[in-house]
């Protein structure tokens, strides 16, 4: 077995299923979406992304830019929640939570593509 392996899967996963854990709920309820969840997703996903840069592959390059959307986009979601929570006098609205989760919903659909290719990539190996 290859460590590096595991470990490389083991972030993928679980940058997956952090943000999924946030993404799941009601879209405007802000008690159903935590803010460490969040932090949480957005660490491991960025550890993730570090890990997919040795790749030189043709696969590793889509998955490289699958964790960077990823990236961009649990980022964008924490800056808007900062915003909502620490600028704007409206404070945290249904509308901004719908906006901060649809965000990590995005997400998640590259994790989810991410997950794909890395279970594509693995099957292919073994023939």
């Amino acid at each position: 077995m290859n460590l590096e392996k595991v470990i490389f899967a083991f972030f993928i996963v679980l940058a997956l299923t952090l943000n999924f854990g946030f993404f799941i709920g009601d879209i405007a309820n802000p008690v159903h979406h935590n803010v460490y969840e969040l932090f949480a997703a957005i660490v491991v996903s960025l550890i993730a992304t570090i890990l997919k840069f040795g790749d030189r592959t043709h696969i590793g390059a889509v998955l490289l830019a699958t964790s960077l959307v990823a990236d961009l986009q649990l980022i964008v979601a924490a800056i808007v929640w900062a915003f909502v929570e620490h600028v704007s006098d409206a404070g945290m609205t249904p509308h901004a939570m719908a906006a901060i989760v649809s965000l990590s919903g995005g997400a998640v659909l590259a994790n989810i593509t991410s997950v794909i290719l890395l279970v594509t990539e693995t099957v292919m190996v073994r023939r």
